[in-house]
């Protein structure tokens, strides 16, 4: 089998830079790129997986799979990947797998994975925290992490809410994160993937209007939360 011919293809949508990757069946990169796209998702991101594909001279009907990032991430970022993760796995007929976006950083942060806490942001006060084999949780505005001895901060998209250090780290976990979605998403996709229909993304936010609901799903409301 040819490279093109076992290539998966993997992005993520969760924070405020996205990331594009294409890798073999075995989750080996073969080409990646990342963008700032702020609240662009639903403008760059196709545009920029067909220039990706071009560039590898890999046809979209040769994907074997789609890999998308979960999240925990925005509402409207996280929306626009997981529409296009489903609706081109439907429209190629090929396997789908979710990756949770903070699992693939913390992987991506190096050293001990069960050393680092990643922050994420969840809106303008709050904060999510999450650590290696655990569901990520919400940290209320004002509250600190829970630091246990040789545990290293790793913070994206938190600019002046978090330390430099743990910035600088978190800078270095997001350029690995296309490299660490399709190694996890590989293994996911052998193991037979996920449920085009159940696989949901994890929002730390949504807009005014939208209530939660069980297994992650959305129901838009009247009111207020």
């Amino acid at each position: 089998m040819s490279a093109a011919e076992g290539t998966i293809l993997a992005f993520d949508t969760a924070t405020s830079a996205v990331s594009v990757a294409l890798g073999t069946a075995d989750g080996r990169p073969l080409a990646m790129t990342a963008w700032p796209a702020g609240h662009r998702h639903g403008e760059q991101l196709l545009p920029s997986i067909e220039r990706l594909l071009a560039e590898a001279g890999v046809a979209r009907g040769q994907l074997r799979g789609i890999v998308v990032g979960t999240g925990p991430g925005a509402f409207t970022g996280l929306r626009v990947g997981l529409a296009t993760a489903k609706a081109m796995a439907h429209g190629l007929g090929c396997a789908i797998a979710g990756v949770a976006t903070s699992a693939a950083l913390i992987a991506a942060a190096g050293g001990e994975p069960e050393r680092v806490v990643l922050l994420l942001p969840a809106g303008p006060s709050d904060r999510i925290v999450a650590r290696h084999g655990e569901a990520a949780r919400l940290l209320p505005g004002g509250t600190e992490p829970e630091l246990r001895a040789g545990d290293e901060l790793v913070a994206v998209d938190l600019a002046g809410r978090a330390p430099g250090d743990a910035l600088a780290r978190g800078e270095r976990a997001r350029e690995g994160l296309g490299r660490e979605l399709l190694r996890l998403g590989a293994t996911r996709l052998r193991a037979g993937g996920d449920d085009l229909a159940t696989l949901v993304p994890e929002y730390v936010t949504l807009p005014r209007g939208v209530a939660a609901r069980v297994a992650g799903e959305v129901a838009w409301s009247h009111g207020r939360r």
